[in-house]
């Protein structure tokens, strides 16, 4: 059994989240948050502004750390225990551009009901619903886009 850590965000712009479609040889395919694995001398925070920026042409702030989440899923017959560190994100625009290298095709914003119900794991749609309750409280509190906030 290995163990591998990623770090990843709930980007929002406008109320609206980001969402990229993967496909990889049409053995995997759906739509997924933006994350990626940490790389030697990064904090869980450098990886997830820098896979979001990499796999979607993103320029993020992290607003606040939300959680984690942990499966577990077979490479190889090597069984890996996963966990992803999430983390609330505000875009500055409506801007992305999915990376082709990674096998990402498509991108966007979208209101939360839509990107939920494309969302093809559980643990990124539970992670999307607990960012997003604190987007609306944020929001409601004239905190989102304050700058004195973060």
């Amino acid at each position: 059994m290995s163990k591998a850590t990623s770090c990843g965000g709930v980007v929002i712009f406008r109320g609206k989240i980001l969402v990229l479609y993967k496909n990889f040889k049409n053995k995997y395919e759906g739509w997924v948050l933006p994350k990626g694995t940490v790389e030697a001398g990064e904090d869980f925070k450098e990886t997830a502004l820098r896979e979001v920026c990499e796999e979607a042409g993103v320029n993020a702030t992290i607003i606040k750390y939300i959680g984690k989440s942990e499966y577990t899923f077979s490479v190889q017959g090597d069984l890996i225990e996963k966990e992803v560190h999430w983390y609330l994100m505000m875009a500055n625009n409506y801007s992305s551009k999915p990376q082709r290298e990674e096998y990402f095709f498509d991108s966007g914003y979208y209101k939360f009901h839509e990107a939920y119900h494309l969302l093809k794991f559980p643990n990124e749609k539970q992670m999307l619903e607990k960012a997003y309750n604190e987007y609306l409280y944020l929001k409601k509190s004239n905190l989102w886009g304050n700058k004195k906030y973060f």
